[in-house]
């Protein structure tokens, strides 16, 4: 339960929409028992008296307020199960939002290294099932385990009240056992067998996205069908052991019925007993029973939640694992920067967990305002050198500091969003005049200034609108739309014609007064302007 804890405190962050949406729940359960009792209740004195008028024996009864009564509880009941709908699915979105924004949080702080160590698919199932796993957590285990609790205390109370102490006794001891069977019981027998399934739902959600997206090399290889055949036993398999738990499920509601059902016909024993001495009315003593029956409204929503509660803890357990908060290194002007330098570099290792290191023993200093270019060949450790720089790849030895800074990737990466929110990233406050600028500087502003949407243009997936050169000068643009005082560009004109590289290389001069520079590229023909440039050799 340990790997609820951060998830669970981070869902109590909103007590109060917590203890509304419970109050609504708690208000349409109430109202759903109410109406059976006294629907009960009147149907009993309604016959009684009919019988007694039969019988030629003068007897009364009063329609209006118990016909009233039931009126009542049947509009209250549907009013409160819609504000308890609307409301509480709204509360799971927030809910859902504040878990997504944690989860971000937490692998914006991870190294790439971390970030890397799982496949697509695999983070897909994180941001995805595993998510959702937590997302109703409150919604479809601790409101109704919390409520059923509460409701329970309550008709154990009106049967204190209406029959005896007793009575109450017997019935609670029964609606107990009820309860442990329909939550710790179902838990008990199901959480491994949930969590294991868990494990192999993603192992298998994986299997399938490697199998779409190896699909032309399975096709080439002649092992489509063999892999397509071992797909579906693992398909079997994850079924045949979901039907496994749900079997195990459904006989834990049964029994719980069962005991909920045994409550009611020993408050009707009990009732007739009490009735027999005079003490109980016959239209009371249906009361409580009928009232003990719609509490199987209330049990029957558990056995299903804990079922799956072994499933939630391992949701929980691998985004605690893969998505742990882990700072990066530090790396600012507070320590250990001399005065009037942007970047220093002393007798740093640069390597990848598990590989032998690129190079080592690599000093740089560089001051404020000067520009550096980086020269090396494919597999040089450029790229890696950049990440180092950058804060992405931590420092296998030595020490780095630096001020902060923007990072162009030598992968273009835009976001599905229109060019406008992809620009914005670079400087959220940058204002219309200032993106078309910046637009017209890449050579980009007629391009936009001709579709209809203009700056509300939508890119696509990964900017699939746009071609090589225009997703890059994107990229570029939103990189020198940043105030960072230290520029780290890995490859900038990746993709761009001779021509446009040397036209926008000159407007960077500009754009890039007073800013420290650190380039990389293949050749000095990709580099803008630089007061020196440093060769990696290997």
């Amino acid at each position: 339960m340990r790997e609820l804890k951060p998830w669970l405190e981070l869902i109590l962050k909103r007590p109060g929409r917590l203890v509304v949406g419970g109050f609504l729940i708690l208000a349409t359960l109430l109202s759903g028992i109410a109406l059976l009792a006294v629907s009960g209740w009147f149907l009993t004195k309604t016959a009684l008296v009919g019988l007694l008028l039969a019988a030629g024996v003068a007897a009364t009864i009063n329609l209006y307020v118990p016909g009233g009564a039931i009126r009542f509880f049947a509009v209250s009941r549907t009013v409160f199960r819609y504000l308890e709908r609307v409301y509480n699915h709204d509360t799971v979105l927030r809910l859902l939002t504040d878990i997504r924004v944690n989860l971000f949080s937490r692998l914006s702080r991870a190294t790439r290294v971390r970030r890397g160590e799982l496949s697509g698919a695999q983070w897909l199932s994180r941001l995805t099932s595993d998510v959702d796993a937590l997302d109703t957590l409150y919604l479809r285990l601790i409101a109704p385990t919390a409520l059923a609790g509460l409701v329970t205390v309550l008709v154990l109370v009106l049967a204190a009240i209406l029959f005896d102490v007793g009575t109450a006794v017997l019935v609670g001891l029964l609606l107990v056992i009820a309860l442990a069977v329909a939550t710790v019981g179902v838990y008990l027998r199901t959480w491994q067998l949930a969590a294991r399934q868990s494990d192999r739902q993603e192992e298998l959600r994986t299997a399938v996205i490697e199998h779409i997206e190896g699909f032309s090399e399975l096709t080439a290889a002649g092992r489509t069908g063999k892999h397509a055949a071992w797909l579906m036993r693992q398909a079997h398999q994850v079924t045949s052991e979901q039907a496994k738990t749900d079997t195990r499920v459904g006989w834990h509601l049964a029994g719980t019925h069962l005991l909920v059902n045994l409550s009611a016909v020993l408050a009707l024993w009990a009732g007739f007993a009490l009735f027999q001495a005079g003490t109980l009315s016959g239209p009371v003593l249906v009361l409580l029973p009928i009232a003990l029956l719609g509490l199987a409204e209330v049990y029957a929503m558990l056995p299903d939640a804990f079922g799956k509660l072994g499933a939630t803890i391992a949701s929980a357990a691998r985004l605690n694992r893969d998505c742990r908060k882990e700072e990066r290194q530090a790396v600012n002007e507070k320590q250990g920067l001399p005065p009037e330098t942007a970047l220093l570099a002393d007798n740093i290792a640069v390597k990848h967990a598990g590989y032998a290191p690129l190079f080592t023993r690599f000093n740089l200093e560089i001051e404020d305002g000067k520009r550096i270019g980086i020269l090396g060949h494919s597999g040089s450790g450029k790229s890696s050198l950049a990440d180092v720089l950058a804060g992405l790849l931590p420092v296998a030895q030595g020490s780095l500091a630096r001020r902060d800074c923007v990072y162009l990737t030598q992968k273009t990466v835009l976001f599905e969003d229109t060019l406008r929110a992809n620009l914005l990233l670079g400087s959220p406050e940058a204002s219309e005049t200032e993106l078309w600028s910046m637009l017209e500087q890449m050579e980009l502003a007629e391009r936009f200034a001709t579709e209809p949407d203009q700056l509300d243009t939508w890119l696509g997936s990964a900017g699939s609108r746009l071609s090589g050169g225009e997703a890059r000068r994107v990229a570029l643009a939103r990189v020198l739309l940043n105030p960072a005082p230290l520029v780290i560009l890995d490859e900038p004109f990746t993709g761009l014609d001779a021509e446009t590289r040397s036209r926008i290389a000159k407007r960077m001069e500009s754009l890039l007064e007073g800013k420290t520079v650190v380039s990389l590229a293949h050749g000095s023909d990709a580099l803008p302007g630089t007061d020196r440039v440093i060769y990696l050799s290997g």
